[in-house]
């Protein structure tokens, strides 16, 4: 004689698994809307808001008082970690701590200070010339504009995008450093392999209201979970929305 009882079982279990876990049910019904478009909206929004979740007050990671140590700490970050040049940056300012001592400055002597940076008698020469223009050309003061911070010598987007949105809290546009790199394209955010490109792509992707905290999560994100060679993809919150190929574990 048939019965229904194990169906019932079947059911009341799986009710029973919805009902502890809505997350999960939430980012499977997004996920399961935007397969075959990583960009949907939809999707977007729900690593936004995972990332607001995780790191609420992520900021940069560069110690700085002000513009121009920020705007020199950046320039220094080429190529380099940011814990180097916090080692770094200390002498450095106490020794040249306005744009005006670092437009004097001996090259050699600078070299000589930022040496365990890399590229360094480059970035010296910058460092100097920026102290140069920043007087000459704008009364001491690193400008707020994107057109003018590209006129100063080691500042590039990146740079300028730090400054402006670390320091005077305008979204001009995204920082790509390596980890945005990465993880924008792990996650299908983009298609693009260069800085440039990528910028423009996160920029058409991302409300400018979150372009300024959006970088400075993904590179925390970056650092502790999305690492470059092994990603701590089974300690990850964005697993379950990622598809990238070097993942190290999957639910799906």
């Amino acid at each position: 004689m048939p019965t229904a009882r194990p169906q019932k079982k079947a059911a009341t279990k799986k009710v029973t698994r919805a009902k502890a876990a809505p997350h999960r049910a939430a980012k499977k019904i997004v996920k399961k809307k935007s397969a075959g478009n990583p960009t949907n909206p939809q999707r977007v929004e729900a690593i936004l808001q995972q990332l607001a979740e995780h790191y609420p007050n992520a900021v940069c990671a560069l110690h700085h008082r002000n513009a121009w140590e920020l705007m020199v700490a950046t320039i220094l970050s080429a190529q380099c970690t940011d814990v180097r040049v916090n080692m770094v940056t200390p002498a450095l300012f106490q020794r040249f701590p306005t744009p005006q001592s670092m437009s004097k400055a001996s090259q050699a002597e600078v070299e000589e200070m930022i040496r365990t940076t890399g590229f360094f008698r480059n970035k010296a020469k910058n460092i100097i010339g920026a102290a140069q223009k920043v007087i000459a050309d704008f009364g001491g003061k690193v400008p707020q504009t994107m057109g003018e911070l590209l006129t100063i010598p080691g500042v590039a987007r990146k740079t300028a995008n730090v400054v402006s949105g670390s320091w005077y809290k305008i979204p001009l546009g995204v920082v790509v450093d390596t980890h945005v790199m990465r993880i924008t394209q792990r996650l299908e955010l983009t298609k693009s392999t260069t800085p440039e490109k990528i910028e423009q792509d996160m920029m058409q992707l991302i409300p400018q209201p979150a372009w300024i905290d959006f970088s400075h999560r993904v590179i925390h994100f970056g650092r502790e979970i999305c690492i470059a060679r092994k990603p701590r993809c089974a300690d990850c919150f964005l697993e379950d929305l990622c598809n990238s190929k070097d993942k190290t574990w999957s639910t799906h």
